[in-house]
C-alpha cells in the first residue's frame, strides 16, 4: 500500500459504522426541513456495521442560540435507530448523528450469555479483567466527578473479592448507563450536518381574512382608508380570524391604468389595480395617500395586536409605468427594440398596467439589495407577515438569498407564496424558504381529488417543507362551484378549507356575502371585480355567512387537533358524495371527525367505515360524538355509523369525539 493510499484511507480504516437513510431531510440535506416552536423532531437512521458487535449512537442537536445537546439513540428494529428532541427556539437548528462500535456493550452482552450458560470461575475472572480494561479507559475519558467511581468499579472487576457480586456489578444497568456516557468514540462515524428551520407558532395554524382597505368606508362611493380598516377589526376578529391581509397599499400608477372589469381603458374616476405599484407620489416604501399615512398604518398594526391579530401585507415586486424606479433605474427593466418596456403577461391574461423587473440585468446586485430593503423597511414598521405575489416569476436564487437574509435577523417573519403554477415549482419555492404556500385546493372538488391531493401533502416527504394554505376564493379566483353551487357550496368549501388545512383564508366580504357573479359565466373573474373598483359591502346583510364562519373558526380555536396537518386521516364511506376525515393531537386527547356532503343540491346519506385505531377507539367501545356546528350529540359504537347531510341546512358535521 502506498503512502497516498494510507493517507486516503486513514480517516476511514477504523470507522466501521455506516449511517444511511437519515430522516427527516430534504434532497440529501440541500434544504432545511421545517418545524414550528414546540415541535418534537423525530430523527431516524439506518446504522450498520460489519460483524456482530453492538453499536452506540447519539443524536446531536444545536439550536439557534448555539447550545449543543446529545440525545441517546435507540434501536427500533432491523438496524433502524431513533431519537427525538424538542425545538424551543426560532431560527436555524442543526443536527447530526454520531455512531460507533460499542465494545463494552458487546463484551457485556457476551458475558451475560456466558453466565447464563454456567461460566466457570476461571473464565469468569478472565472476562472480568477484560471488562476492567474497558472501564479504566472510560475513567480516562470521564469528568473528575465520576472518574473516581469508574476507577473503583474497575478495581472491583479486576480483583473481585466476591466473584458473583462482581459479575452482577458488571451486568447491572447502572454500569451499562455509566459506560455509555463515556463510550469510546475514537473511531466513530459522524453523519453530515442537517438543518431545521424553526418558525414561530403562527406558522402552525392561522386563519386569514383578506380585504381591500379602499372598500372599507361605510359611506357609499367614498374611498376607504386604513382608519376605516380599524373600524372593521371587531367584525373580522369577531369571526375568529387571526391574520388580516391587505392587498398592496402603495400609490397606484396612472399610465395604462386598468378600468372597471379589467378594461384596458380607464375612466377618469377609475382607481386602478393596487398591484400596479408606483406613481409620482412614491413606490414600494410609500402608502397611497387616499388610504392614509404611515402613522395610520402603524395605528392599524397596533389595533390588530389588541384584537389578537397579525397584519399581513402584500409583497409584489413589480411596477407601474409611473414608478420612480423607471426613472432612477431604467436598467432594472428590459426594453424592447422600439424602446418600450414589455408589460407582464400570462396568456391569455394581459397586465398592461404592470412592468416586471428584469432579473438578468447587469445591475442585478443593486436590484436585489433594493428589494431586500423594501422588506426590511416594512419590518422596521412592525410587519412580520408578507404575502408574496407571483414568486415563481422571479429567480429561485433570489428568493433563497432574500428569505435567508431576512430570517437570519428576523426568524419570526413569515412568507406566503402565491404561486399558482406547476407542482414542482411550488415545492421548490417552499424548499427555498417560503413559510406557507397557496395550493390547488380551489380546483380539487371530488372526493377522490381531495383525498389524493391531501395524501400527497401530508403523507409524503412533501410534508417536511410544504405548508399548505387553503383558500376557497381569492380576488382572482371565483370557481365554477361557487358560481353555481349556491349557499351550500360556500359552506361546504369553507368547512373543507378550514378543517383539511391548519392554515386557510378567505377573501371577504365577498366570501361570507357569497359573491358569485362572474364577468363571463364559467370563467373565474368576478363581475365588478374589487381589484379594479371600490365596492361597498353590506356586512350586516341578514343572509351573510358571518355566523357560520364564526362557528367554524371557533371549532379551530377550541380544538388543537385542527391546528395540525400531520394527523389527517381519511375514513371510507359508502357514498362518493360524503367525504370523512379526522385529525387528532398526538396523545389523542383531542380528536375531531369531519364529514362533508360534496353534493350542493341533494341530501346524501351513507355509512362510515371508521379507522378506529386512529381515533383511539375499539370496536366494542361506546362513544359520543358532538356536532360542533349544531350542538347535537349522538351515541355511536364501532366503525359503521349512519350519516345524513342536507345541504339546504348544513352540509357538514364537525364532530368532537368524546370517549
Amino acid at each position: 500500500m502506498t503512502q497516498d493510499e494510507v493517507n486516503r484511507l486513514s480517516g476511514l480504516a477504523r470507522r466501521r459504522v455506516a449511517i444511511e437513510r437519515i430522516t427527516p431531510q430534504i434532497d440529501c440535506g440541500r434544504f432545511p426541513v421545517k418545524r414550528v416552536v414546540g415541535d418534537l423532531v423525530d430523527v431516524e437512521a439506518d446504522l450498520v456495521s460489519d460483524g456482530h458487535d453492538l453499536l452506540g449512537a447519539v443524536l446531536k442537536h444545536s439550536d439557534s442560540t448555539g447550545a449543543l445537546a446529545e440525545h441517546p439513540m435507540e434501536l427500533i428494529n432491523n438496524d433502524r435507530w431513533r431519537a427525538a428532541f424538542q425545538v424551543r427556539e426560532m431560527g436555524l437548528h442543526l443536527f447530526a448523528i454520531e455512531a460507533w462500535v460499542d465494545h463494552f456493550a458487546t463484551w457485556r452482552q457476551g458475558l451475560a450469555k456466558k453466565v447464563e450458560a454456567d461460566l466457570d470461575d476461571r473464565e469468569a475472572l478472565i472476562e472480568l479483567k477484560i471488562g476492567a480494561r474497558f472501564v479504566r479507559r472510560a475513567a480516562e475519558r470521564a469528568d473528575e466527578a465520576r472518574r473516581g467511581l469508574l476507577e473503583y468499579l474497575a478495581g472491583i472487576l479486576d480483583e473481585p473479592s466476591d466473584l458473583k457480586a462482581a459479575l452482577q456489578t458488571a451486568l447491572s444497568d447502572a454500569t451499562g448507563a455509566m459506560m455509555q456516557d463515556y463510550a469510546d468514540r475514537r473511531f466513530s462515524t459522524t453523519s453530515p450536518v442537517l438543518e431545521i428551520r424553526v418558525d414561530p407558532e403562527r406558522a402552525r395554524a392561522s386563519a386569514w381574512y383578506e380585504m381591500f382597505p379602499r372598500s372599507a368606508s361605510p359611506v357609499p362611493g367614498k374611498h376607504g382608508t386604513l382608519r376605516d380598516c380599524v373600524d372593521r377589526l371587531p367584525y373580522v376578529a369577531g369571526m375568529g380570524f387571526d391574520v388580516l391581509y391587505l392587498p398592496p397599499i402603495h400609490p397606484i400608477g396612472i399610465a395604462n391604468r386598468k378600468g372597471k372589469n379589467n378594461n384596458p381603458v380607464a375612466e377618469a374616476d377609475d382607481v386602478g389595480s393596487p398591484w400596479a405599484i408606483g406613481s409620482a407620489l412614491g413606490g414600494h416604501k410609500d402608502i397611497d395617500l387616499q388610504l392614509g399615512t404611515l402613522d395610520d398604518f402603524k395605528y392599524l398594526l397596533a389595533k390588530c395586536k389588541e384584537f389578537g391579530m397579525d397584519l399581513a401585507i402584500d409583497l409584489a415586486f413589480q411596477c407601474s409605468a409611473d414608478h420612480p424606479y423607471l426613472r432612477s433605474h431604467p436598467e432594472w427593466f428590459l426594453a424592447r427594440p422600439d424602446g418600450t418596456i414589455q408589460y407582464a403577461e400570462n396568456p391569455p391574461k394581459k397586465y398592461q398596467d404592470i412592468y416586471p423587473f428584469y432579473f438578468e440585468t447587469e445591475e442585478w446586485t443593486d436590484l436585489w439589495d433594493e428589494l431586500k430593503d423594501i422588506v426590511l423597511y416594512w419590518i422596521a414598521q412592525g410587519v412580520r407577515i408578507f404575502r408574496v405575489d407571483n414568486p415563481h416569476t422571479k429567480p429561485f436564487a433570489f428568493w433563497e438569498w432574500l428569505i435567508g437574509e431576512v430570517k437570519r435577523d428576523y426568524p419570526e417573519v413569515l412568507f406566503l407564496a402565491e404561486a399558482f403554477t406547476r407542482p414542482k415549482i411550488m415545492y421548490r419555492l417552499a424548499k427555498l424558504g417560503f413559510t406557507h404556500s397557496y395550493t390547488y385546493f380551489a380546483w380539487r372538488n371530488s372526493k377522490s381529488e381531495l383525498t389524493e391531493y391531501l395524501k400527497e401533502l401530508t403523507t409524503t416527504p412533501v410534508r417536511e417543507f410544504f405548508r399548505p394554505h387553503f383558500w376557497p376564493n381569492t380576488p382572482d379566483i371565483l370557481t365554477n362551484e361557487l358560481q353555481t353551487g349556491g349557499r351550500s357550496a360556500f359552506m361546504s368549501r369553507l368547512v373543507l378549507a378550514a378543517t383539511l388545512s391548519a392554515n386557510y383564508g378567505i377573501y371577504g366580504p365577498a366570501f361570507e356575502l357569497m359573491e358569485n357573479r362572474a364577468l363571463i359565466p364559467g370563467k373565474e373573474e368576478y363581475l365588478n371585480a374589487e381589484k379594479y373598483e371600490i365596492r361597498q359591502w353590506d356586512i350586516d346583510r341578514p343572509d351573510s355567512l358571518r355566523d357560520f364562519v364564526t362557528r367554524v373558526n371557533q371549532c379551530r380555536r377550541e380544538h388543537p387537533a385542527l391546528e395540525r396537518d400531520d394527523t389527517l386521516r381519511f375514513h371510507p364511506t359508502d357514498s362518493d358524495q360524503l367525504i370523512a376525515y379526522s385529525k387528532s393531537t398526538p396523545d389523542l386527547a383531542d380528536t375531531i371527525l369531519v364529514v362533508v356532503n360534496l353534493d350542493f343540491f341533494n341530501t346524501r346519506s351513507g355509512w362510515t367505515d371508521l379507522s378506529l385505531a386512529n381515533l383511539g377507539l375499539t370496536s366494542w367501545q361506546v362513544y359520543r360524538v358532538r356536532d360542533l356546528l349544531t350542538g347535537n350529540e349522538y351515541q355511536w359504537q364501532g366503525a359503521r355509523n349512519y350519516i345524513e347531510l342536507n345541504p339546504a341546512k348544513i352540509p357538514a358535521h364537525i364532530f368532537h369525539i368524546r370517549r
